[in-house]
């Protein structure tokens, strides 16, 4: 890549850190214009999430670890040339101690190596849940060896209180992951981080490095407390309608009935004919046409019916009056039958399916929320930043969408959603936090949003967490690509019916 291509986009940096979704860059070799593009990169994103100040040593610690793992993928072609195995002790020996010296002899062949035989150095940066995560990532796997030889050097490391200190021991550099670790440990300590906030791992496919920076504890209390008061005032959002409350509890109760329950549904004609116009879409795939509300309960069935409801009174509530409502309304049906139309090919589970349509529309609750908010609720969310001494910032990123999932999960809570919903809602950008009994459905809708932001080009596929493509047999861009476009077909076919 020519060092006049790499601009930094500044609007797809704050996008990605306001949506949660991971920033990616990937390199072969490394080159002189990779580095600073990843020191421009980790600048705007710093200064994004207000952690500037951090910016030399966070700079340092990215460039040293991403020149080991290149070092990593250098070793491996080399001992590929030399037809020698890493993980046999002797050989390993002996490809070691020429290995620095031929390869920085010949480094443009082995680097040429590294490209055609696919070996990247991937850097990924991304905010969950009020933490920064650093990662550098390589693909291939640590033996056994090397990983005991990493940790014992960081287990050294953390005894020295200075860089005096760690020049005055004998340090065996042989492998280049000496010093360079040992200031890296140095720099979390002047950034006031403990040895739990960076670690190596290995998995059978890549190595990680991974550093994980707590954002600014003021910062997150101001972001939560506003989070708040933003749900307490929006006065435009009552309670759930009576109506669908008595309907709800109705369906609560174990000794209602069926019947009574379409009956008490039935009694409301707007109500009815919106119930019966999402049972009959493609969505649930019925064999013959649905026509009254006592068809619908008995085919979907009393949780499918009760999820329903959740989703009809949230619509009701905040309303599609605007173009900007029309538009995130719009997104959130496409992710639902994405999310559906996955589960049902991939999971099967009767509660996901159930809960999985509903979750998808639902899920950007808190942006939506953002587009009920009129002049005078800002005008009073910013007073109450005066009050408190809160900086203009906070409701900032609060109104660029950057804590919208846990805004529509408090909302959920206030209406009383049930578990599922709320956790569908407040975890979609982040599914490994969600409780694992509910990360089928977390992983489902987070799936389904990606597949949408992929399509308008928000995203690439880099940018995808790897095992929750995994978990639905995605293994590259190709295959994804085919899902998407069926998906996309199916929902267009819909929107015509």
């Amino acid at each position: 890549m020519a060092a006049q291509e790499l601009i930094v986009d500044e609007v797809k940096v704050r996008k990605a850190i306001q949506a949660g979704v991971p920033l990616t860059i990937t390199t072969f070799t490394l080159p002189h214009e990779i580095e600073l593009y990843i020191e421009q990169i980790l600048a705007l994103f710093l200064q994004e999430v207000h952690q500037e100040k951090l910016k030399d040593y966070i700079v340092y610690c990215v460039q040293e670890l991403a020149v080991n793992a290149k070092k990593a993928n250098t070793k491996r072609v080399y001992f590929m040339e030399k037809g020698l195995d890493l993980t046999n002790p002797a050989q390993y020996k002996e490809g070691m101690s020429s290995f620095k010296e031929t390869t920085l002899s010949n480094i443009a062949h082995y680097l040429q190596l590294q490209k055609e035989k696919g070996l990247y150095i991937k850097l990924i940066l991304q905010v969950r849940k009020n933490i920064v995560y650093i990662e550098v990532r390589n693909n291939v796997a640590v033996t056994k060896t090397e990983l005991i030889r990493i940790h014992d050097k960081l287990a050294r490391s953390r005894q020295y209180n200075s860089l005096e200190d760690a020049l005055s021991q004998v340090l065996d550099n042989s492998e280049g992951a000496g010093l360079g670790l040992v200031i890296l440990v140095l720099m979390l300590k002047k950034m006031g981080l403990d040895e739990d906030c960076f670690d190596i791992l290995s998995t059978d496919r890549e190595t990680v490095a991974r550093l994980i920076v707590p954002l600014d504890k003021t910062r997150v209390e101001n972001l939560s407390l506003l989070s708040k008061t933003v749900v307490d005032q929006v006065n435009s959002l009552p309670q759930f309608p009576e109506n669908i409350l008595a309907i709800q509890k109705m369906i609560n109760d174990p000794r209602a009935e069926m019947g009574v329950i379409a009956r008490h549904i039935s009694q409301d004609p707007a109500m009815t004919a919106d119930l019966l116009k999402i049972v009959n879409s493609a969505q649930y795939m019925l064999v013959k046409k649905v026509d009254t509300i006592a068809e619908a309960v008995k085919m979907v069935g009393i949780r499918g019916i009760k999820n329903l409801l959740y989703s009809y009174g949230t619509q009701k509530i905040l309303g599609d009056d605007t173009t900007d409502k029309k538009a995130l309304w719009e997104h959130s049906y496409k992710v639902a039958f994405y999310a559906y139309n996955m589960v049902r090919n991939f999971k099967r589970e009767k509660n996901l399916l159930d809960d999985i349509y509903v979750s998808g529309i639902l899920h950007d609750m808190g942006k939506i929320v953002f587009s009920n908010v009129h002049p005078e609720l800002l005008n009073n969310i910013r007073s109450f930043c005066q009050e408190k001494g809160l900086p203009l910032s906070t409701f900032e990123d609060l109104s660029a969408g950057l804590n919208h999932a846990e805004i529509g999960a408090l909302i959920a809570e206030k209406w009383n959603f049930p578990e599922p919903l709320v956790m569908a809602i407040r975890y979609h950008h982040d599914p490994d936090s969600a409780a694992p009994e509910y990360r089928d459905l977390v992983q489902a809708v987070y799936l389904a949003n990606m597949f949408c932001e992929y399509e308008n080009k928000n995203v690439v596929f880099d940018q995808f967490d790897v095992a929750v493509l995994d978990s639905y047999g995605i293994t590259s861009k190709k295959q994804m690509d085919s899902m998407i476009y069926q998906f996309a077909q199916g929902f267009n076919k819909e929107k015509e019916q």
